[in-house]
């Protein structure tokens, strides 16, 4: 049987891998998350996702083991909006996404015995919230550690007026270009058949 690895330290992404019924252990992968000099930010999700499988894969040093990596980011023109360096930060990138549509870029890799990585868009329309509404959100703590500086899944959905594409992708692992990359790298899907 393949043995699954997962290459990060995100709660949500394991939630959604674990909600598949899929066994994996998690490893994270420590790399430099800097964008390069002209970078845009599909190569730079693609570039990461890629860095994190192929670390965390030579790490461990294990021919058979498949290692699924992730990398999301959220993007308003061409900016790349990481997580919120602090809460002023938090309140400067949702006061640049209120009224606006954006889009959450995630590419998901695999290494070991198949390589490959997708990426996955999807379009993120924010209402118009006001200031006080946005000290409010960042002072429950919930942007804090999240891309874009809100969860879809959590408090942050109130922030959100429309959607257009995958769910998942937005949460940080979008599950059928998942599970196609885990299906061609060996990986069967628990109900018995692959992916």
């Amino acid at each position: 049987m393949q043995s699954l690895v997962l290459a990060s330290g995100s709660p949500r992404r394991r939630e959604l891998l674990a909600g598949l019924g899929l066994a994996f252990r998690v490893e994270s992968a420590d790399i430099d998350e800097t964008p390069r000099p002209g970078e845009s930010p599909r190569g730079y999700v693609k570039r990461l996702a890629r860095e994190k499988a192929h670390a965390v894969a030579r790490r461990l040093g294990e021919p058979e083991a498949l290692v699924l990596a992730a990398d999301t980011s959220v993007v308003l023109g061409e900016q790349i909006l990481g997580k919120p360096r602090d809460a002023a930060h938090a309140r400067e990138m949702l006061a640049a996404l209120s009224g606006q549509r954006h889009l959450v870029l995630t590419a998901v890799a695999v290494a070991g015995p198949h390589h490959d990585t997708r990426l996955v868009e999807t379009a993120v329309t924010f209402r118009a919230a006001s200031v006080a509404e946005i000290a409010w959100y960042v002072e429950t703590g919930e942007p804090m550690d999240k891309a874009g500086a809100y969860a879809v899944q959590g408090r942050g959905s109130f922030l959100v007026s429309a959607l257009e594409g995958s769910p998942t992708n937005v949460i940080g692992l979008p599950l059928p270009e998942t599970l196609q990359l885990l299906a061609a790298g060996g990986v069967a899907a628990p109900w018995g058949t692959p992916a």
